[in-house]
């Protein structure tokens, strides 16, 4: 509104202008018009009238420019309008494309409906019928059930009528010898089975005992001290280092054999304590001590504070701090094993701080045949899953003695033991912190794998060993 005004105005100062120039008079003389005094005030005035028309003119282009920029707007807002309006038609089509697409799947609904409540019908009907043959069956089963204990009571008097009493009698002692020899036959064939299984394990020894004799004994340097005993080497003398590499240069002649004979002697408390295996150097070990005896623990594991990654080398002289995390070394192991039956226990905790153990008939093979595990199954409440490393060489990463032709199990799986095959029992992996959800990092961690049922990812181990004769 306020532009139009502005226009009327613009356009009566216009005319008003043109009319005043229109009312000056020419000059008679020359035709033209003169400017007398008061001429020149009309010049002047209509000078300014000029300039008010060049201003009108300037305003007439902004309002214009600004009608224009109006235009242009109040189009964009029209168009803006009409996409909403073609929007919302689009919508109310899909609208009813739903609409239509409910109506029929609720037309099919009610033929459903009235399908299903035909076949409720039929259904109840054959029920019915069904209830009625069943109802029929049991009172057919009753009457063969009277007439078979009718003929079981003909039966058995027609035996008893032909066959006297004493050969009745004869005939039921003759049925129990008969099951009391399959007992004893099933005795036997234990019997023989538990045999054939000492016998493996008497050529499992023999054959421990053939590489004894091929093993280059260790030759003592010095006589035994003819001295008092208060001059005699103590079991403590040996104490001044904890870890597996530690060793003396004294012969150690009354030093026991084992933490057996430690035990024996009326130490109580399990540490670390110094022994000299027949034919073998004196070496430091951690003695566990029970109502049982003492057990020699060769192997650790509680916090991963040492890396069981190690070469042959390391496993064979052995590695670890003996009051911690340790393996004993193989050399070790066997200067032990090779005295008499060994008892393995092992013991297990899982992450749910449950521990388990189990325990196994041991021996270990000499170096010639790279420390070869033989294992019998004993007891425990753990599911075996050593049994079939029985017979295994010891495997590094430096060197690989496992049956998987085509794999270092050791560099695969980290950690040297008794390989059979990849993937299988080791505890000696790459200790992880919590279970692991990947399965391939979780192989290659402390692991126990039965033949059947779930296997175990660990969070500490525990491997003894002590005399048969003394483990009950």
């Amino acid at each position: 509104m306020k532009p139009l005004c502005v226009l009327v105005l613009l356009v009566g100062v216009s005319t008003a202008a043109a009319a005043a120039v229109r009312s000056t008079p020419p000059s008679p003389a020359t035709g033209v018009a003169t400017l007398t005094p008061d001429a020149a005030d009309e010049g002047k005035s209509r000078f300014a009238m000029l300039d008010d028309v060049r201003l009108l003119a300037n305003g007439l282009l902004q309002l214009g420019q600004s009608l224009r920029e109006f235009v242009h707007k109040t189009k964009a807002q029209i168009n803006d309008i009409f996409n909403k309006l073609n929007i919302f038609d689009r919508s109310f089509y899909q609208l009813s494309v739903v609409t239509s697409e409910i109506k029929e799947e609720e037309e099919e609904l009610k033929k459903t409906t009235t399908f299903l409540k035909v076949n409720h019908e039929e259904i109840r009907n054959l029920s019915l019928e069904i209830n009625s043959k069943v109802d029929s069956i049991l009172q057919e089963r009753s009457q063969l059930q009277s007439k078979v204990g009718g003929l079981e009571e003909r039966l058995q008097g027609l035996s008893q009528s032909i066959i006297p009493a004493e050969q009745l009698q004869d005939i039921t002692a003759l049925r129990d010898v008969i099951d009391s020899q399959e007992r004893t036959i099933t005795d036997l064939l234990r019997a023989v089975r538990e045999q054939n299984e000492q016998l493996n394990y008497q050529k499992s020894k023999i054959k421990s005992l053939e590489d004894k004799l091929n093993f280059e004994t260790f030759q003592e340097t010095s006589e035994k001290p003819t001295h008092s005993d208060a001059d005699a080497p103590s079991v403590l003398q040996y104490l001044t280092d904890t870890t597996t590499n530690s060793s003396t240069n004294t012969t150690g002649a009354d030093l026991p054999a084992d933490c057996n004979e430690i035990f024996n002697q009326g130490q109580k408390n399990s540490g670390v304590y110094a022994i000299k295996p027949n034919q073998s150097k004196p070496f430091n070990v951690f003695c566990e001590m029970s109502s049982d005896g003492g057990a020699v623990v060769i192997q650790r594991r509680e916090d991963g504070s040492v890396d069981f990654d190690q070469t042959w080398e390391k496993y064979e002289k052995g590695f670890g701090n003996l009051q911690h995390e340790f393996w004993l070394g193989l050399e070790k192991i066997y200067a032990i094993g090779r005295q008499g039956e060994y008892v393995m226990h092992i013991q297990l905790e899982d992450w749910r701080e449950e521990t388990r153990f189990v325990e196994y008939l041991f021996t270990l093979d000499g170096p010639a045949t790279d420390y070869t595990l033989h294992l019998t199954h004993l007891r425990g409440n753990l599911p075996d899953a050593m049994s079939n490393h029985t017979g295994m060489r010891f495997s590094t990463k430096d060197r690989d003695n496992n049956s998987h032709n085509d794999s270092n199990c050791a560099r695969n799986y980290t950690g040297g033991w008794w390989f059979n095959a990849c993937g299988d029992t080791n505890l000696n992996g790459r200790y992880l912190w919590l279970k692991s959800r990947g399965r391939s990092l979780r192989r290659k961690g402390i692991y126990w794998k039965p033949g059947r049922g779930s296997s175990y990812t660990l969070k500490s181990t525990k491997i003894s060993i002590m005399p048969a004769a003394q483990h009950h």
